[in-house]
């Protein structure tokens, strides 16, 4: 066994032989996988191993696709079988909301050029004669949908490794994992030890406990679950050949033919939980008792859906152990508190996505980032807050409504709440109706006296798009408070703070005091990371403001670049509460709260200030996300219920009120201010966002010359705004964009109906020359075509002088 390694994968499942595979194929050979059984111990030997590449994220789709073509590859190139079959996949839709869904799906498909549509119900009855169709709303076809073998594609990313000159050590368990000062590992098992640059985690059932070794706690926890497989069918025997397998997910099961019989699976409500303290080190190719009775009202729905099966006897059952994150997502990405730890756990549609997870792992591991933004899988998505009690809940959630639409703006309540600030109860009392943004209740909007205060959801405008509605012009007609608190707020201090922010962002930093600055962070592929407000409170001393779901995230930046000494850097985010009080009349509101000059000509716009509000010191900044004339104060999380009270007793006097983060949306899309991880994207070079202008290349700065490296070259795509046609439904984001004639250019990045410009808006990028201002499109609102415009600028203060009054 080797003693030292580019990297070392811990766990032979499907995922850890993917990884290894693709280490291989970029180039780096001199890597070793380590499993402590045989491969496809845990999960992976009894999975049902359906592949498809449909998803309701667009990237996780390329991914999925990329999966799908693979495994022929694979077969080619290790001369490993993979079992391969695909007669195709037939998505079902009894409702309309998931008539919606595939819709939306379908258009995206003709989107990126994949092969997803509608057939009729003739078509359907050909292509699966056994299923009674009535009831069905639309149907639509994937040809390429199908199921793999476990093992065989295991073997074969396995084969694919080796002949790289991977090695691939069974029976080899790793009993400790230890960090180095210089980043590097040292890997211990019986069977000696290896240094290593990096060490991946994929040890499936077994990532928690891996993962302790590294002083790591991830969000997992293991689930029973269930399907069977039927005795012969002789309607299928008789066929000649393969029916294509069937989504019916309003029937909450799944189902393909195996053998000469049907596959039949289930997520069912009354789901059970195992192992919660620890995966037994003991276990590998077990199985758990059969409990079909767990799964009976699934299976009655199946056999309604296909009758040939209600007759068909039970060959054999599968119960056996998944693994789950709290959102059902793959825990993705480099550890954020150590260096060169990988992590990639908890995935739940293995077959369909092991060979994209193993490509970006790859990437990442190697070129310092992977191609495509997926955030919604990185495990910095989820922070300390994530405990047990929370994982537990959220899995229960995700488990028993595994075919449930995820709706846009849909908040479940599942492990809710887990962080709240001292303003939670008070704002509940007034009616907020809260969201979850890294483990934090924040309001989204405020019900009236009589109005629900539960939201209805959907893919049309729901019960919160009136009082919304009303936030949105009270705050442009009069002025508004927002609770911002949730923004990611650090601080810098120390005499080399200002030398560490210049080497980290690309803007240059404030160099008077009360000044700030907008400032881009650049990825490793020359995109934009991250956007920030950097505001020098005194000579030392620097507030930086970002993205608060993107705290953890931003973490592997900031360690990056070393603090010199007697620098500190820390984030303020628990501790500070915040407020955004914005429109035409918050300067005479919080003139009436403080002594201090708020004119113009005393506070201009992008300055900032030390004062009291109200008898509370703040730290004010003339800045607001809305577009509007407006100020954010930050202030200690125990004085924000004081300053709360005396905003609101004040506002109310000059018309205003609270507002909640899903006006603020609608604001900003007015404005045309782009938001982090919808429009900015480490995918999105800075020229094609307009953030260029940003940015200092006569100084270093993180990644500076990756930047350099795309900074000359025409723009790829263009970010633009629309005027978009649409009378019940807006778009959210991910919505294609179509020319009139069909052909594809772009896709919405975000959207919300602009309250006081009584337009429906969208922001989103299309490929660069390909359309301009004035040009009619059309967005696929709910899968259908909606015509829009292209629009010269933003329909809100273009010029920006109510911005600067």
């Amino acid at each position: 066994m080797r003693t030292h390694a580019q990297a070392v994968v811990i766990g032979g499942g499907l995922i850890g032989c993917s990884i290894l595979y693709h280490l291989a194929k970029f180039g780096w050979t001199d890597v070793v996988l380590l499993e402590r059984s045989e491969l496809t111990s845990g999960s992976t030997w009894h999975a049902a191993a359906n592949i498809h590449g449909l998803h309701d994220s667009t990237n996780i789709s390329r991914l999925q696709h990329y999966t799908m073509a693979l495994y022929k590859e694979l077969e080619a190139e290790t001369g490993q079988g993979c079992g391969i079959f695909q007669p195709g996949s037939l998505y079902l839709a009894q409702t309309e909301a998931r008539e919606h869904q595939l819709r939306l799906q379908e258009a995206k498909a003709r989107r990126y050029k994949m092969n997803f549509y509608e057939v009729g119900r003739d078509e359907a009855e050909r292509l699966h004669p056994l299923v009674d169709f009535d009831g069905i709303r639309c149907i639509m076809y994937e040809p390429e949908g199908g199921n793999v073998d476990p093992s065989g594609v295991t073997a074969a990313y396995a084969a694919g490794a080796r002949q790289r000159g991977a090695e691939i050590h069974r029976f080899t368990p790793v009993t400790a994992t230890e960090a180095q000062a210089d980043g590097s590992w040292i890997v211990r098992t019986p069977k000696g030890d290896i240094r290593t640059q990096w060490v991946v985690n994929a040890a499936g059932l077994w990532g928690r406990e891996v993962a302790a070794m590294a002083g790591l706690q991830l969000p997992l926890i293991p689930t029973e679950h269930q399907y069977f497989v039927t005795e012969t069918i002789p309607e299928i025997a008789s066929m000649g050949r393969r029916l294509p397998s069937v989504a019916d997910r309003d029937g909450e099961y799944y189902l393909r033919q195996e053998g000469l019989g049907l596959l039949i699976g289930a997520y069912e409500r009354n789901m059970k939980f195992w192992a919660e303290e620890g995966t037994p080190l003991d276990f590998g190719h077990e199985l758990f008792p059969d409990d079909l009775d767990r799964i009976e009202e699934n299976m009655m729905r199946a056999v309604q859906r296909v009758p040939a099966a209600a007759t068909a006897g039970v060959k054999k059952v599968i119960n056996g152990p998944m693994i789950w994150s709290p959102d059902s997502a793959v825990l993705f990405g480099p550890a954020p508190e150590v260096n060169n730890y990988f992590c990639c756990n908890g995935i739940i549609p293995g077959f369909s996505q092991s060979g994209g997870m193993g490509k970006l792992a790859a990437e990442w591991m190697i070129e310092g980032e992977p191609s495509l933004d997926m955030f919604g899988w990185d495990m910095a998505r989820f922070g300390h807050w994530a405990g047990k009690a929370f994982t537990k809940a959220r899995v229960q959630d995700q488990y028993s409504h595994r075919f449930k639409i995820h709706f846009p703006n849909e908040e479940r309540a599942a492990g809710r709440p887990v962080r709240t600030r001292p303003a939670y109860e008070m704002q509940k009392e007034m009616g907020a109706v809260f969201g979850f943004n890294f483990g934090w209740e924040h309001p989204l909007w405020f019900a009236a006296e009589g109005e629900p205060r539960e939201e209805t959801i959907g893919f049309t405008r729901q019960n919160w798009w009136g009082p919304v509605g009303r936030e949105a012009r009270m705050l442009r007609e009069h002025a508004g408070i927002i609770d911002i608190s949730n923004f990611a707020k650090y601080e810098v201090k120390g005499p080399g703070a200002e030398a560490w922010l210049n080497a980290l962002f690309a803007n240059r930093m404030p160099t008077k005091v009360g000044n700030s600055c907008l400032t881009p962070l650049i990825g490793k592929r020359g995109g934009i990371a991250g956007d920030f407000t950097v505001t020098r409170l005194a000579d030392d001393e620097f507030m930086v403001i970002g993205s608060g779901m993107a705290e953890r995230f931003h973490q592997r930046f900031f360690k990056s670049v070393p603090l010199p000494e007697g620098t500190t850097f820390r984030s303020r985010t628990e501790e500070l509460g915040g407020f955004n009080i914005a429109g035409p009349k918050s300067r005479e509101l919080l003139q009436r709260l403080t002594n201090d000059d708020l004119s113009n000509e005393a506070f201009p716009f992008m300055r900032s200030r030390q004062i009291t509000v109200a008898g509370v010191d703040v730290v004010a900044l003339r800045v607001s996300f809305t577009g509007d004339l407006g100020w954010e104060l930050h202030c200690k999380a125990a004085d924000q219920v004081e300053l709360y009270s005396a905003l609101l007793k004040a506002g109310a006097e000059v018309g205003a009120g609270p507002v909640g983060s899903r006006a603020l949306m609608s604001l900003r899309v007015e404005k045309g201010y782009g938001s982090w991880s919808r429009e900015y994207s480490p995918e999105y070079w800075p020229q094609e966002v307009n953030l260029d202008r940003l940015i200092k290349t006569d100084k270093e700065f993180l990644n500076r010359d990756a930047y350099l490296a795309v900074a000359d070259k025409p723009a790829r795509d263009e970010l633009i705004m629309l005027s978009v046609s649409a009378k019940d439904a807006d778009a959210t984001g991910g919505e294609p964009i179509f020319l009139p004639d069909g052909t594809p250019i772009g896709q919405v990045s975000s959207g919300a109906y602009g309250y006081f410009v009584e337009q429906s808006l969208a922001m989103g990028y299309v490929k660069a020359g390909a359309a301009k201002a004035g040009d009619k499109v059309s967005v696929a609102i709910l899968g259908r075509p909606h015509e829009a415009v292209i629009l010269h600028k933003p329909p809100f203060d273009p010029e920006g002088l109510r911005l600067r009054a």
